[in-house]
């Protein structure tokens, strides 16, 4: 949880950009088994990790009870 107490607005919009994440998020491991190119299937992998990442540092940002 964050230290500073954030506005309605703010937690909304952290919100918003979670629902987006998990969206891609899902989309690239629908996607993965597609890719035949070893190089592509790199980038998709180190993609779906940062994103993982970015999920999980959004969720510390929001307060336990939204």
């Amino acid at each position: 949880m964050a230290e500073n107490k954030l506005a309605i607005h703010e937690i909304l919009e952290i919100h918003e950009m979670l629902t987006l994440k998990q969206a891609a998020l899902v989309k690239g491991y629908v996607s993965e088994p597609l890719i035949k190119d070893k190089e592509l299937q790199k980038i998709a992998r180190n993609y779906l990790k940062n994103t993982e990442q970015a999920i999980s540092e959004l969720k510390q940002l929001l307060p336990n009870k939204v």
